[in-house]
C-alpha cells in the first residue's frame, strides 16, 4: 500500500490513489474537500526534499508557474508543504500524453491532426514566453491529448529543477535529450527560442513517426543535436506537405538566430499554412540548416569526450581557482640587531650557567616522555574495512580484510539480489574513520538471496488496482497492450503474462493486456469545413456519426452559419456514433470591422417642372429615397450612413445622375 494513499494533506486535499510518477515526483489523484472537486497532486521525492535549496526552487517555480492561466497548460492551483511532504495542486488531466496518443495511433500522425496539435502547443509556449517563463522540458510525455481533442503542455517551470538537479547528461535523461536545443546540449544561455527548437521536433516526430536523432546514449544523441542535420520530413514522408516541413525545419534551425523570434511568429505562420497548405515561404529547410559560425568545426569525439567539453568551463574556472590557491606565499622580510661584544675570563660562571642549563632541559625530558607526552598524543585511528560484497567464509580465510577490527557474533539476514550469504551492508559504514582502540567491532547483514514472488490471479481485474497491487510486490509492470473483447469489460484485464503462480523476483516484468470493449465498427469523419450547421448536421448522420458541442467563432474567411473547424478531424476514421464537435462562424468580428459614419451630401435637383423620385444607393444598397418638387426646390442635402470608402449612386426617377466615392468616417 503506498504512504500517501488516504492521507489528508494541510487538512483539505485527500489522497485517493496514484496516477504517474516520474524523475522528481509521485503524481496522486485527490480530493479537494474545500472545493469538493478532483485535482493531481504532484509530490516532491523524498531525496530531493532534503535539499534545502532545491525545495526553495521548487516553490518560486511552481508559484510563478501558477501565474499562467491559458486553455493549453495545465494549471496549477496551489503550492504547499504539509507535514515535510512539498507538493503542488494541479488541474486533473482526463486524458493521455501526447507520447502514448502516437503510440496508439501508431507513432505517425496526419498531417492535418499535427497541425491540430502544434498549433496549440505553439499557443501555449506564446502565453508563457510573454510572462517570462520558458519551459526547457518541451517533449510529448510533457504534452496532454484531452478527450476532446485540445491539448495542455504541462511541467512548466519544472525543467528548470531538473536541470540544476542533474549536473550531467545520464541514461535517466534520455527522454529528454531527443528534443533540447544545441545551445541547451552545449550548456550554453538558452531563451524563448530553445523551447520552438523542442516544438519542432515534437512536430517532426508528429509528422514522420520517427525522432530526428537517435544514439546509444544521451550524450550521442546531443552531440548529433550540436553538430548533425537530420532527414527532412519529405525525405521520410513525401506526403507531407512543403510548407508544413518549410515551418518544422525553421523551427528546429540549429542557429537559434535563423529560427521564429517569438512563438506568435510560428503561430502566424502556421495560421497561413491551415488557410492556404499549398502556400511557399520565403526559406527552404537547406537555407536554414547551418550551424551557427560562433561554434567550433565538428568533430568526432568519444561519448566521454563529449561529456567533458558538456563541463569544460566549471573545471577551467576550478583550475584557476587551484592555480592561485598553490601559488607560494611571499617570504616576509626579517630584521634582526646584533651586537658586537668583548670577551671576558668569566668562563666559571659561564660554565655553571650550562649546567644549570643542561639539568633543566633534562628535567624537562623527562617531564615530557613521562607524562605530557602521553597526554596530549593524539588518539589512534582506524578505517573501517568495506566488506561488502565478501562472503563470511572469505573473510574467515583473509583475516586482513578486517584490517585490525572483529565481526559481531549476530549476524542478520535480509532479502537481496546478491547472492546467499554475501554481505549486503554493515555497521559502521565503510570506509568511516573511528578514533580510539574501543568497540573495533563490525556487525553485518547478509543477503538470504531474492525474495520469492508468485504471480497473482489478475484476470478480469480492474488494470489500475492491478497495476498498484503488482508494483507494490516490487515488479516492473510494462505498458498496457490493449485488445478488444466481447467477454470483458474495458479497462479490466484479458490476459496476462507470466501464468498465475509463477516465481518471480523482484524486478522481473509483467506484461497485461487490457479490454477496450467490444470492437466497434469504425468511420470516416466527412470533411465539414464551409458547409452550413444544417448541411453539416446531414452529413454527420449520414456517417452514422452524432453532433457534437457547438461553439460559435468569429471568423474573418468563413460566411456567418458555416463550419469553420471540427474535432475529430476530417477523414479521420471513428467509431460509429462518435460526436464531432463544430466551430460555426458568426462572421467578421465587429471589433475588428470600420465604424459606420455619416455623410450630408449635396444633390442639385434637376430643372423640371413637377416632382421627381431621388434614390441614393451606397455600395449597391439603397439607403435613401424621396419625391422632391422641382418647382420649390433645387438643392437638397441628405444625410446617408456607410463605412470606410464606398461608391455612392445618386438616382432621379431610377436613371443614374452620377456615382461618386466618399469616405464615412
Amino acid at each position: 500500500m503506498d504512504q500517501y494513499i488516504g492521507k489528508l494533506l494541510d487538512n483539505r486535499y485527500e489522497i485517493l490513489e496514484k496516477v504517474g510518477y516520474g524523475g522528481m515526483s509521485t503524481v496522486y489523484k485527490a480530493r479537494c474537500h474545500r472545493l469538493n472537486r478532483l485535482v493531481a497532486i504532484k509530490i516532491l521525492k523524498e531525496d530531493l526534499a532534503q535539499d534545502a535549496e532545491f525545495r526553495r526552487r521548487f516553490h518560486d517555480e511552481s508559484r510563478a508557474v501558477a501565474m499562467l492561466s491559458h486553455p493549453n497548460i495545465v494549471a496549477v492551483y496551489d503550492v504547499s508543504r504539509s507535514s515535510d511532504i512539498d507538493y503542488i495542486v494541479m488541474e486533473l488531466i482526463d486524458g493521455i500524453t501526447l507520447k502514448q496518443y502516437m503510440q496508439k495511433k501508431g507513432n505517425k500522425l496526419n498531417w492535418r491532426e499535427a497541425l491540430h496539435f502544434i498549433t496549440q502547443i505553439t499557443k501555449a509556449l506564446g502565453h508563457a514566453h510573454s510572462r517570462g517563463i520558458i519551459h526547457r522540458d518541451i517533449k510529448p510525455h510533457n504534452i496532454m491529448v484531452l478527450r476532446d481533442g485540445s491539448v495542455k503542455v504541462a511541467d512548466f517551470g519544472i525543467a528548470r529543477l531538473t536541470n540544476a538537479s542533474h549536473s550531467t547528461l545520464t541514461q535517466e535523461a534520455l527522454g529528454s535529450v531527443h528534443y533540447i536545443s544545441p545551445e541547451q546540449a552545449r550548456g550554453s544561455h538558452i531563451d524563448a527560442r530553445s523551447d520552438l527548437y523542442s516544438a519542432g521536433v515534437v512536430l517532426y516526430e508528429m509528422l514522420t513517426g520517427r525522432l530526428p536523432f537517435e544514439g546509444d546514449s544521451p550524450v550521442s544523441v546531443a552531440i548529433q543535436h550540436i553538430n548533425s542535420i537530420p532527414l527532412t520530413p519529405r525525405e521520410i514522408n513525401p506526403d507531407i506537405p512543403e510548407a508544413l516541413e518549410a515551418i518544422t525545419m525553421k523551427a528546429m534551425a540549429p542557429n537559434p538566430d535563423k529560427r521564429y523570434l517569438s512563438a506568435d511568429d510560428m503561430l502566424a505562420d502556421l495560421e497561413e499554412f491551415r488557410k492556404n497548405p499549398n502556400i511557399n515561404f520565403d526559406y527552404s529547410p537547406s537555407d536554414l540548416q547551418e550551424h551557427d559560425a560562433a561554434d567550433e568545426p565538428t568533430q568526432v569525439v568519444s561519448g566521454a569526450a563529449a561529456g567533458a567539453s558538456l563541463v569544460h568551463h566549471r573545471q577551467q574556472r576550478l583550475s584557476e581557482r587551484e592555480e592561485d590557491d598553490m601559488a607560494p606565499p611571499r617570504p616576509r622580510k626579517s630584521s634582526q640587531s646584533g651586537r658586537k661584544g668583548g670577551g671576558s675570563n668569566n668562563y666559571p660562571i659561564i660554565a655553571a650557567v650550562v649546567v644549570i642549563l643542561l639539568f633543566v632541559i633534562g628535567l624537562l625530558g623527562f617531564l615530557w616522555t613521562s607524562f605530557l607526552a602521553p597526554l596530549l598524543a593524539p588518539e589512534p585511528t582506524h578505517t573501517v574495512p568495506d566488506l561488502r560484497g565478501y562472503t563470511l567464509e572469505e573473510i574467515a580465510l583473509e583475516t586482513d580484510l578486517l584490517n585490525g577490527f572483529t565481526l559481531n557474533s549476530e549476524v542478520n539476514e535480509v532479502f537481496s539480489d546478491q547472492p546467499v550469504g554475501t554481505i549486503v551492508e554493515q555497521d559502521p559504514a565503510a570506509n568511516r574513520v573511528l578514533k580510539g582502540d574501543d568497540n573495533l567491532v563490525i556487525t553485518v547483514t547478509v543477503s538470504k538471496g531474492a525474495e520469492e514472488i508468485r504471480m497473482p490471479e489478475v484476470y478480469n481485474r480492474e488494470v489500475r488496482a492491478a497495476r498498484l497491487e503488482l508494483e507494490a510486490m516490487g515488479l516492473v509492470v510494462l505498458p498496457d497492450i490493449e485488445e478488444f473483447s466481447d467477454d470483458i469489460n474495458a479497462g479490466y484485464i484479458t490476459r496476462y503474462s507470466p501464468e498465475y503462480n509463477t516465481v518471480l523476483k523482484a524486478g522481473d516484468e509483467v506484461q497485461l493486456w487490457v479490454s477496450k470493449g467490444k470492437e466497434e465498427k469504425l468511420v470516416p469523419v466527412p470533411d465539414l469545413y464551409g458547409l452550413t450547421e444544417e448541411k453539416a448536421r446531414a452529413d454527420l448522420a449520414t456517417q452514422n456519426l452524432e453532433t457534437g458541442e457547438i461553439t460559435p467563432v468569429y471568423d474573418d474567411e468563413v460566411p456567418e452559419g458555416c463550419v469553420v473547424s471540427q474535432y475529430p478531424l476530417a477523414n479521420e476514421e471513428v467509431p460509429e456514433k462518435t460526436k464531432v464537435n463544430l466551430q460555426i462562424s458568426l462572421g467578421k468580428d465587429p471589433s475588428t470591422q470600420p465604424q459606420p459614419g455619416t455623410l450630408e451630401i449635396e444633390i442639385p435637383l434637376p430643372d423640371v417642372e413637377g416632382y421627381v423620385t431621388v434614390r441614393v444607393d451606397v455600395a449597391g444598397v439603397t439607403v435613401y429615397q424621396e419625391d422632391w418638387d422641382c418647382t420649390m426646390n433645387s438643392v437638397i442635402y441628405p444625410k446617408i450612413t456607410g463605412t470606410g470608402t464606398q461608391t455612392v449612386s445618386i438616382y432621379f426617377d431610377d436613371v443614374l445622375y452620377m456615382g461618386k466615392d466618399y469616405t464615412f468616417s
